[in-house]
């Protein structure tokens, strides 16, 4: 009976769709106890009380948009708390909940988050390699944003793939500070003039991170504040369900153009681990949360070895699977590999040694440290 009752409820929700608007409606619209997983990036309320300027007087494309914009703290804390509310009634008793926010509003989210029965599991630090400089120089440079993860109660039995975000650390513990670059070059969707069509658009990079660490293939995330679709994407990328809400017109059409462009990768890809020097340590990992490689691509060894990349930056070959460096050495015999020189990747027809990639983000740490 308990299974039919699930499966009734699954076919009720718009999985893989755009609702179009208000999140409070959309979300009491929808059944009780049916999502696995929200991911919620609302309004940080800025307070911006006039156009920023850079030192030569050209305009930041700061947030101004009308979304963002609230009479009072106290108009903001009651959206936040509805908003909160139909989130919870949404997650399944084992569900979670991911918000992220700036110092302009987590904290009164994290409160609101507490008071509605949430039980705050960890606040994640996502540090900026690339950050915004604060051109006026009369504060700190705001190089990080706040997220907190918290299961629907105490007693949840929440998902935490803890040995997959090991191998996407490169076999180290994943810790609570994240650093990842803010969504810039290729990922960022520009309109027809060129400029920016979300100004606070996510890196796919940290969607992959939260995904890949407290979802399964299947599980069913929503994202109430849609906005181009980032969540979507990742969601669809790596086998899960996503069920997006955004009221705003021009930011569904750039999702769903976005999100009829994503693959969705193989089983094999999608499986994920279970239970140095002197210069900057790059996980394997990162090359796969940055897109640089793809879930699935191939690698070759010198002799021309074949091994897959998975999900969660681990490599599996026809009898084995690890690290870059674990593979590499069973493939070889031998009781250490240095999986950064051994491996390669194709590219219009040339193998090309993966520590070019590393080497590509450790230029990027140096101009930005």
């Amino acid at each position: 009976m308990a299974m039919k009752t699930r499966a009734t409820v699954a076919e009720r929700l718009p999985l893989d769709q755009i609702l179009a608007g208000d999140c409070i409606e959309m979300m009491n619209s929808l059944p009780e106890g049916s999502v696995d997983l929200i991911f919620a990036d609302p309004p940080y309320n800025l307070q911006l009380k006039g156009a920023l300027h850079r030192p030569d007087n050209s305009a930041v494309d700061a947030v101004t948009d009308h979304w963002d914009q609230f009479a009072s703290f106290a108009a903001y804390d009651k959206f936040t708390r509805q908003w909160l509310n139909a989130a919870r009634r949404l997650l399944k008793p084992d569900g979670a909940i991911w918000v992220i926010g700036s110092y302009h509003n987590i904290f009164r989210v994290g409160t609101a988050l507490q008071d509605a029965g949430f039980w705050v599991l960890n606040d994640v630090v996502w540090r900026k390699s690339n950050p915004m400089p604060n051109f006026k120089g009369k504060r700190l440079t705001n190089a990080h944003e706040t997220m907190i993860w918290a299961s629907k109660a105490e007693a949840s039995k929440y998902t935490f793939n803890y040995e997959a975000l090991k191998a996407l650390n490169e076999g180290v513990q994943m810790r609570s500070d994240w650093v990842l670059p803010i969504c810039t070059g290729h990922e960022r969707l520009k309109d027809h003039n060129g400029d920016k069509v979300h100004p606070t658009q996510k890196p796919e990079s940290l969607l992959h991170r939260v995904l890949i660490g407290t979802t399964n293939p299947g599980d069913v995330v929503l994202d109430p504040f849609f906005g181009t679709g980032t969540t979507g994407a990742v969601a669809k990328m790596l086998g899960r369900h996503f069920i997006g809400i955004e009221r705003e017109e021009g930011y569904r059409k750039a999702a769903l153009k976005r999100l009829d462009k994503v693959r969705r990768l193989d089983a094999s890809a999608l499986e994920i681990s279970t239970s140095k020097r002197a210069e900057p340590r790059v996980p394997f990992g990162q090359l796969v949360e940055r897109g640089m490689l793809r879930p699935g691509e191939v690698l070759l060894s010198p002799r021309g070895k074949p091994a897959k990349v998975r999900a969660d930056g681990s490599l599996v070959s026809e009898a084995h699977r690890g690290s870059i460096h674990q593979v590499g050495a069973a493939l070889e015999g031998a009781p250490s590999c240095n999986g950064w020189t051994y491996w390669q990747f194709k590219r219009d027809g040339q193998l090309i040694p993966i520590d070019i990639l590393r080497q590509q983000i450790r230029s990027e740490m140096a101009r930005n440290g």
